[in-house]
């Protein structure tokens, strides 16, 4: 019985001491420059090679010049090993995914790539959670929130063509990508690989962990922050082209990536996700292109500016409905 019990305790020691040494020894080989290609031999290889390459410098990129990493000062976070590690003066970590004893992935972070702790924590998804219902309370009172949603709407029947015309293009660009990735699915997964690459390197999968509240606050900072102010409202400022030529690349990347031939049956779980959040993305540049119409049409940038917000405020909205989604998506679904 004591045997029994000596074992059970040091079965997982053994365990975790046998994952950080295959990390160690992943680590040591990825830093040698022997795991990652270059980024010149993915741009000249044949299309038959190319797919294969480009997935493996998504899984792999590689190590940045001069990082120097501490290989005997590891950390263990679940299925993943951590060194500390610096480029100069800019710290972060060397990280480790590991599946069994096979090494999927090996990057570097830096400090402030990573996700803030607060997000993290039980009680910012409580919060998120109250913010959220008090929002929607806000909504169906007599309040300034309602008052901007209500003119909000009054700007899509204002300018329904142009709001149309954003919409058809935009989703026509990610329905044409999904199609193309039929006819080149490997490549489709490179592509796959690399967005999952970037994802992880925020911690985006230690929020999966963290229950449905913490993860719905993830994804809405996440899109929010990166998605409909830094890619969306900032670029629309410029009278909307830029917002609109970004977002065509975007869309078009987006369906080559997320395409029912590489999802299969969970696209149609997926899809109310997708519809919400680049419906988020199509009303920030719809936003833009009115500040466009009515600046040009004489009635000043102040005034186009009102309206680029209150498409803002709309798409914020999307946003928050899209992040509860795939949160319950995320949890319960897939």
């Amino acid at each position: 019985m004591r045997l029994l019990a000596f074992l059970l305790v040091l079965f997982p020691w053994a365990m975790a001491s046998s994952s950080v040494e295959l990390a160690r020894q992943a680590a040591e080989v990825w830093l040698a420059g022997k795991l990652s290609p270059r980024l010149e031999e993915v741009l000249r290889a044949s299309p038959e090679e190319a797919p294969r390459l480009l997935e493996r410098y998504a899984l792999f990129p590689p190590p940045p010049k001069g990082l120097s990493l501490n290989l005997d000062s590891p950390r263990v976070e679940g299925n993943r090993v951590l060194f500390p590690a610096a480029v100069g003066e800019q710290v972060g970590e060397v990280v480790v995914v590991l599946e069994g004893r096979e090494v999927k992935r090996v990057y570097f972070r830096p400090e402030g790539l990573a996700l803030p702790g607060y997000l993290l924590n039980p009680a910012s998804g409580w919060g998120f959670l109250l913010l959220s219902l008090f929002f929607g309370f806000l909504l169906l009172q007599p309040s300034p929130f309602r008052a901007w949603l209500l003119e909000a709407f009054s700007l899509l029947r204002a300018y329904r063509g142009l709001y149309l015309f954003t919409n058809l293009l935009l989703y026509g660009l990610f329905a044409l990508g999904a199609f193309l990735a039929y006819g080149m699915p490997e490549m489709a997964r490179a592509l796959q690989a690399l967005f999952g690459g970037a994802l992880e390197a925020i911690g985006l999968e230690e929020a999966v962990g963290k229950g449905i509240l913490v993860l719905a606050g993830v994804i809405f900072q996440w899109n929010f922050t990166q998605g409909l102010f830094l890619t969306g409202l900032l670029p629309a400022l410029f009278f909307g082209v830029p917002a609109l030529l970004l977002n065509a690349l975007r869309y078009f990347v987006f369906g080559f990536a997320l395409s029912p031939a590489l999802l299969g049956q969970a696209f149609l779980a997926h899809l109310p996700t997708l519809l919400l959040e680049l419906q988020a993305y199509i009303l920030v540049t719809f936003g833009g292109l009115v500040l466009l119409a009515k600046t040009a049409g004489g009635e000043g940038y102040r005034k186009g500016f009102r309206e680029l917000l209150l498409a803002f405020y709309l798409g914020a909205l999307f946003l928050l409905l899209a992040a509860w989604y795939e949160a319950w998506e995320v949890s319960f679904l897939l």
